[in-house]
């Protein structure tokens, strides 16, 4: 991986959860993929990686991950509602022990007043837990929101 930042907090990750023998997984959408690229970027990250759901759309939320459609109607896709359905819904399609669930506004288009481009909604699930939940905003272009939303993600789960 060409980016130190991302592949250190990657490498920290995997040394955390092989520790605890945990498997994570990941449920992206506005990332679309951007985490489990930057885990399985670090060699054996086989033996603490699980899976990812890229969940980009609203109905692959639904099919995959069991976010209910009422959720999605009266909160909307970036809502911190959605993602802990997600992270739910990943760790129940999944053996892993922990989730990252992200949905954003990346831009440059998309964003409206209550949601904003840089809105990004976290959830952080645990197997058996009710998932802990999150917005930040960032600012940048779409490379760097989603960016700053990996990076984000990852240090936020190693604090936890």
């Amino acid at each position: 991986m060409d980016d130190p930042v991302l592949y250190s907090l990657a490498e920290e990750l995997g040394q955390f959860l092989l520790k605890r023998h945990w498997l994570i997984t990941t449920a992206e959408s506005c990332t679309g993929g951007y985490m489990a690229q930057t885990i399985t970027s670090v060699p054996d990250s086989s033996k603490w990686f699980e899976r990812s759901f890229v969940t980009y759309s609203n109905q692959a939320k639904i099919d995959m991950l069991n976010v209910s459609k009422i959720t999605l109607q009266d909160q909307g896709a970036v809502s911190e509602a959605v993602v802990s359905e997600m992270a739910l819904g990943a760790l129940k399609h999944s053996k892993a022990d922990l989730c990252i669930a992200v949905s954003g506004v990346a831009g440059p288009g998309g964003g409206t007043v209550d949601k904003p481009v840089g809105m990004v909604c976290f959830g952080f699930g645990i197997r058996n837990q009710t998932p802990k939940t999150l917005t930040e905003y960032f600012t940048g272009d779409r490379a760097e929101i989603r960016r700053k939303a990996v990076i984000f993600a990852l240090s936020k789960v190693l604090e936890m």
